[in-house]
């Protein structure tokens, strides 16, 4: 079997919101915005329980769309790592009942349902779209350290300097798909880098 042929990348279906939830929490970076606004607009209802966490990310900010929804609450943060903590508090003060929407990119995404997770938050209770960039984060599993919007592979790890090859291989766990030493038996081979597909 080759690595290629080993594919455990989530496929993500556009958000639904479950009409019967007590509390509706979304958590949008970047593009994901517009999967937010598409899921819920035109239900006053749905969005009368819903608090809405977004950070623009890298991309051109989406807040008044998103302000134009008329959440029960909208917080608009300066980074993804403001978000989450706001997504933290959220989460911790959240009850039975509560779902969680999540749109962005795929590093965004795994950093959210992570700390879903670790909130206690049920898997079942977590629905996500993923909008916008194709970076993936990357874990070496040599040194274990991560790489963030990475793009293409072969990419050398920021930490140890190994060239990896990033395989298809996502941990739902760790958010991050893995990298492996790309030439570690032919130190003098490297292969030409490869843009990620959709």
């Amino acid at each position: 079997m080759q690595l290629s042929d080993i594919k455990s990348r989530p496929i993500y279906d556009a958000l639904r919101p479950d009409r019967n939830a007590k509390r509706h929490i979304a958590a949008a970076e970047g593009e994901g915005a517009l999967g937010i606004e598409a899921a819920f607009a035109d239900d006053a209802d749905v969005l009368g329980r819903t608090t809405i966490i977004y950070t623009p990310g890298a991309s051109a900010s989406h807040g008044d769309r998103l302000a134009a929804l008329r959440a029960d609450a909208l917080h608009v943060l300066p980074s993804t790592e403001t978000a989450l903590t706001r997504l933290a508090g959220l989460l911790a003060a959240s009850r039975m009942g509560t779902r969680l929407y999540v749109a962005g990119s795929e590093d965004f995404i795994g950093q959210v349902r992570a700390l879903a997770a670790a909130s206690g938050l049920d898997a079942d209770a977590v629905h996500c779209e993923h909008r916008g960039s194709l970076a993936r984060r990357v874990q070496c599993v040599h040194c274990k350290g991560f790489i963030s919007d990475v793009t293409a592979s072969p990419v050398p790890c920021a930490h140890c300097g190994n060239l990896l090859l990033v395989r298809d291989h996502y941990s739902r766990r760790l958010g991050a798909f893995m990298g492996v030493s790309v030439n570690a038996e032919a130190p003098d081979e490297v292969p030409a880098a490869e843009e990620f597909q959709p």
